[in-house]
C-alpha cells in the first residue's frame, strides 16, 4: 500500500510539471507573436505610395513655418563664434547693451556659477562640494581669449564641462560672453579707465 501511493504521488507530480512546462510554453508562444506583431506593425517605406492622400505621397511636407530642430547655419559668426574663414571672432554679433549684460548674468548665475563661482573664480559650489574646480576667467590665457571662444566653449564643451549646445540658445550663449568679458573687467579693472564721476562715488582716489 505504501508503494502504490509513492507511486501515485510521483505520477502525480510528473503530470504537474507536464502541466506547467505546457502553460510556459504556450505564454512563450503567445508573448513571441504579440513582440511580433508589435515590431511588424503596418508601416510604408521610402518613396512607397499611400492612396490616402491626393498626391499619393506617403511622406508628407512640413507644415507651414515648421521649425527644424537643428538649425541651419546661415551666420557662422552668430551660430559657431568664428569667421567665415574659421577663425575664432573676437567680436559680439549684436550691441552689448546693459539688457544683454543683465540677460547674461541671469543666464551665466543659472547655468556657469555652480562650477565657475558668481566671481568667475572657478569655485562653485559643487565645486566646494568636490567636483574639480574649472580654471578662472581671470588668468591671463582666459582674459586674451576671443569672444569666440568662450561662445565656442559654451557651445560644444571642453574638458570635463559638457556642451550648453541644447538649454542655452546662441544668443543667451554670446550673452553669457558678454558677463564673461564684464566679470573680467571687473577684476582688472584700473582707476584711469573709470570716468570722473565714478573716481568721485569712490572716495576720489587719482589714477
Amino acid at each position: 500500500m505504501s508503494d502504490l501511493s509513492t507511486h501515485s504521488s510521483r505520477a502525480l507530480a510528473a503530470q504537474r510539471r507536464l502541466l506547467a512546462m505546457g502553460f510556459l510554453a504556450a505564454a512563450v508562444f503567445f508573448l513571441a507573436a504579440c513582440s511580433n506583431d508589435m515590431a511588424d506593425q503596418p508601416r510604408y517605406d521610402p518613396l512607397e505610395p499611400n492612396e490616402f492622400f491626393p498626391d499619393r505621397r506617403s511622406a508628407r511636407p512640413l507644415p507651414e513655418e515648421a521649425v527644424p530642430f537643428s538649425q541651419v547655419v546661415e551666420d557662422p559668426f552668430f551660430y559657431t563664434g568664428r569667421s567665415e574663414d574659421g577663425e575664432l571672432v573676437d567680436a559680439f554679433p549684436f550691441e552689448v547693451t546693459a539688457e544683454v549684460l543683465e540677460r547674461g548674468r541671469e543666464r551665466y548665475d543659472i547655468y556657469c556659477s555652480p562650477c565657475h563661482g558668481l566671481d568667475g573664480y572657478g569655485q562653485g559650489m559643487i565645486v566646494q562640494r568636490g567636483f574639480s574646480p574649472p580654471p578662472s576667467f581671470h588668468i591671463d590665457r582666459l582674459r586674451e581669449a576671443p569672444a569666440g571662444y568662450f561662445f565656442e566653449v559654451i557651445t560644444n564643451g571642453f574638458g570635463q564641462m559638457y556642451s550648453y549646445d541644447y538649454p542655452v540658445e546662441p544668443a543667451d550663449r554670446w550673452a553669457i560672453t558678454a558677463y564673461i568679458r564684464a566679470l573680467q573687467l571687473s577684476q582688472n579693472a584700473q582707476a584711469e579707465d573709470l570716468p570722473p564721476e565714478a573716481i568721485q562715488q569712490l572716495g576720489g582716489a587719482q589714477p
